[in-house]
């Protein structure tokens, strides 16, 4: 006989039931039809059998199959791309599932486990569950399956985890997983732990938790690289399962905190595989939760059984008192499962004598589950701090499986726009938590992804050393709060006449450019890395001691000219972080020497994501082109900085000077392209027509010695069929001669605004790849099928010539910023990259410019 599957309680003390009777009563206690009993009572033991039962036999429960589908056909890859696109197991991983269940599912991940070539000590499995007899059945039946079984022997351990959500992730919290020679010792390691520690666990969330009435648990923020919880997990990666949808369970709010708080450590090769429903049909969704044969009217019956036993009393709630009924909203996307009394009840607390009333008809909620469409999937990621990896869907496209992980940086959402006389708006005075996030990204692409030997070297010709633009960005930043406080330069001040300003010189005659710095000529007069960093951290504290001032002890300080020039060094910053990648990106990412590719972040799957998502062919619209127009828009918006010493900074809209004013514009009628030219569009017309009309290679491609062409990216360069449906980028001649040669032209600024407001879903409102969610375009989604979608990733260029529009007032605090440009050789681009920030992104006065010949920024077109 085998040895009886390892099983740790990790329930407190003294409470280790996950509902209390007065759970139950608090629910009770509400009035008509706003009553509900936790979702957790579905769970005991012979609910989870009721479960298994409906994911058997019910032909309508759609999630189960789909589910399974995914993983029986992509288990491996997932595995795969879960261990960084490798097919070895690290040494003392962990894999830890929320929620196990059955494991029928799961089995399929832990067979693609059991297939990766072993490391020196077994993967070992946790399965986390809420009963205690049912992980010691199903963990037995694994083990002992000849199927199965046998194939796990020496390579996967199965253990089991007895305990609600939060008792399962804060015993990993306080180190239940740490990684160790062997799994029976870590075992007895982590039950001495347990034993040894009294204090009382959080009261979880519900497995399926009810939201009306309900309190959400508490969250601890997400988890930093210092971070005590994530340094006491170990240094090898530990891999989160959370399948069967039951992250809908929770409330939108919930869910995001639960998220949120899971103890993934940002880049260390942690992942989150999740499963999530998609939005599909009322009447898919209602029969899935209401199937024909009746088990799940069994399965919630049960629940009332579970309530009563609590209580005191199993047949406290008579079944023949209630039926089941449920509806869902697809506007809000919410499943709603009730019990409907049948008369008038009093339920009578044998315990305690205490009543309560349940009128003829009344509801009693027990169960919600929440759907998730596209865009709501990226909402919840980006809200959780989560970045997604790869998706898996189900051929008839009812559920994704997600693979997440916890990235070193990421952009929030962005609010809606909010109008001059509200309190807030997204564009206004940037946040301490801005400035954070901002400065991380920052910093990671400074001094993670630049090598030493770089520092001193130019990625490209038309612009400094990567050292410099180290330099400048706390320099602007020094130099702008110099002038507004009336206070001396931060020292040294010798950096202010260094880096105080970059170049953009004349692509065609770089010895013609702006005025700008003067800067050294030897390498040995340059400042050290370590200098510029210890500047750059005391001007960071003295932009926080600003901060301090008007939070805390002055906030009349706040006036809106200090608010313009907060608002102006952060979106400065963002805009050279880009700069600085699109140069990175020319220097041989991933080679020795080279620009170092984004680490700790996820290496894209690539051939898995062309063959999955990027190049299945869809059915094409009949029509590639929308009609648009006649119409007025307005562009622009009112800044001027006349108003900064008189108006208050309440609820105002910050941006450049090329912003201002609003002004109503029209627009004739005009056709245009649903998505930016692609690179494989533009190789075809680059193969034939390109080379006769001297168009040159875009500085996005890179040509080898055979002819073949690869796409650069900041993994290295990649095969040009992989990112053949990505949007080309190019300079705006080589984009203007293929409009040309199409019958077409390169839209105007005026018109391209028009179909981005109409058909562009924005960073908050979807994909969009913006805010870094990828360090590389994707294929554009906009199209004909009536949703919006995005572009892809890139700027786009348009044929207006970036000049001096009526109203134009250059700005007093940047005089030049804008107006050193206006020469004739700039056209205005619109939109935004993958490396934009969505601030910038999404403030549709934004206007952004580039030489019409200048190859290297991340620009399209269409």
């Amino acid at each position: 006989m085998p040895a009886p599957p390892h099983i740790i309680d990790v329930h407190p003390a003294d409470n280790p039931f996950a509902v209390t009777p007065s759970d139950i009563l608090s629910g009770l206690s509400h009035p008509i039809n706003q009553k509900y009993l936790p979702t957790i009572l579905l769970y005991d033991e012979k609910g989870l059998r009721l479960y298994d039962d409906i994911t058997t036999f019910a032909k309508e429960y759609y999630l189960f199959a789909a589910e399974e589908e995914i993983l029986k056909n992509k288990a491996d890859e997932i595995v795969r791309v879960m261990h960084g696109g490798h097919d070895e197991a690290v040494d003392g991983e962990v894999v830890l599932e929320l929620g196990a269940g059955a494991l029928r599912k799961t089995s399929h991940i832990l067979l693609a486990l059991s297939r990766l070539r072993p490391a020196a000590s077994p993967i070992t499995y946790f399965a986390l569950d809420l009963e205690q007899r049912e992980l010691e059945r199903t963990i037995s039946q694994i083990n002992m399956s000849d199927n199965i079984g046998k194939h796990l022997s020496g390579k996967v351990d199965t253990k089991g985890i007895w305990g609600t959500y939060d008792d399962g992730l804060k015993f990993v919290r306080e180190g239940g997983l740490i990684a160790s020679p062997s799994s029976d010792e870590l075992v007895k390691r982590v039950e001495e732990s347990l034993a040894s520690n009294n204090t009382t666990r959080d009261a979880s969330p519900a497995p399926k938790s009810v939201t009306s009435g309900s309190t959400e648990s508490s969250s601890p923020g997400p988890l930093t690289p210092n971070s005590e919880s994530a340094s006491n997990l170990g240094d090898k990666p530990m891999h989160l399962l959370f399948l069967g949808s039951s992250l809908g369970n929770f409330s939108r709010e919930a869910g995001t905190s639960f998220l949120e708080s899971l103890p993934l450590r940002p880049g260390s090769g942690d992942t989150l595989l999740i499963g999530l429903d998609h939005d599909n049909s009322k009447e898919a969704v209602e029969s899935a939760y209401n199937d024909s044969a009746g088990y799940t009217k069994k399965f919630i019956m049960n629940g009332l059984t579970a309530a009563g036993r609590i209580l005191g009393d199993e047949h406290l709630f008579d079944e023949k008192n209630w039926e089941y009924v449920n509806k869902y909203d697809a506007d809000l996307r919410r499943h709603e499962a009730f019990v409907k009394s049948k008369r008038v009840q009093v339920i009578k607390v044998p315990s305690t004598g205490e009543e309560h009333k349940v009128a003829e008809g009344e509801i009693v909620k027990i169960e919600e589950s929440f759907k998730y469409s596209d865009a709501d999937a990226y909402q919840l990621f980006t809200l959780a701090g989560l970045r997604p990896i790869q998706r898996w869907s189900n051929n008839a496209n009812q559920y994704s499986l997600w693979l997440l992980e916890r990235p070193l940086f990421h952009f929030s959402l962005l609010s809606q726009p909010t109008t001059t006389n509200t309190e807030s708006s997204p564009f206004g005075v940037p946040t301490r938590a801005d400035w954070n996030r901002l400065w991380a990204c920052w910093d990671f692409i400074t001094l993670q992804m630049i090598p030493l030997e770089m520092l001193h070297r130019r990625p490209i010709d038309l612009r400094h050393i990567c050292l410099f633009y180290i330099g400048h960005i706390p320099t602007f930043l020094d130099i702008h709060l110099s002038r507004l406080l009336g206070e001396k330069n931060t020292e040294p001040e010798v950096f202010k006449y260094i880096f105080e300003r970059g170049i953009d010189p004349n692509v065609d005659d770089p010895t013609v450019c702006h005025d700008h710095s003067e800067v050294p000529e030897k390498e040995e007069d340059w400042p050290s890395l370590p200098a510029l960093l210890d500047f750059r951290d005391r001007v960071r504290e003295r932009l926080m001691n600003l901060y301090d001032r008007f939070e805390c002890s002055d906030p009349s300080f706040l006036t809106r000219k200090v608010a313009r020039v907060l608002f102006m060094t952060h979106e400065h910053e963002a805009l050279h972080a880009e700069t600085l990648l699109y140069m990175l990106v020319q220097s041989s990412p991933g080679s020795a020497g080279g620009t170092i590719s984004p680490p700790g972040f996820a290496r894209p799957p690539f051939e898995q994501l062309a063959k999955e998502q990027w190049n299945v062919k869809v059915s094409q619209p009949s029509e590639t082109t929308v009609t648009l127009g006649p119409t007025k828009i307005d562009i622009g918006h009112d800044d001027s900085e006349k108003d900064d010493l008189e108006k208050s900074v309440a609820g105002h809209e910050f941006g450049w000077d090329n912003e201002h004013p609003k002004r109503e514009v029209e627009v004739p009628e005009f056709r245009i392209e649903w998505k930016p030219v692609t690179n494989g569009e533009f190789y075809e017309f680059w193969t034939k027509q390109g080379k006769e009309k001297s168009i040159r290679l875009p500085a996005s491609w890179v040509e080898a010695e055979d002819g073949t062409v690869s796409v650069r990216t900041l993994y290295g360069p990649i095969p040009l069929d992989i990112a053949n449906n990505w949007p080309v980028m190019a300079d705006y001649e080589a984009m203007s001669a293929y409009a040309v040669v199409k019958g077409g032209r390169l839209p105007t600024d005026c018109e391209l605004r028009l179909f981005m407001d109409k058909f562009h879903h924005g960073y908050s409102g979807g994909d969009a790849n913006v805010g870094f969610r990828n360090w590389h375009p994707v294929p554009a989604t906009t199209s004909a099928a009536g949703k919006k979608g995005h572009n892809g990733g890139v700027w786009e260029w348009t044929s207006t010539v970036f000049s001096e529009h009526q109203g134009f007032e250059a700005s007093k605090l940047y005089p030049g910023y804008s107006k050193d440009f206006f020469d004739g050789c700039h056209q205005v681009v619109l939109g935004g990259s993958f490396a934009t920030i969505p601030r910038l992104s999404e403030r549709r006065s934004v206007k952004n410019w580039y030489q019409k010949n200048y190859p290297y920024a991340f620009i399209g077109g269409r």
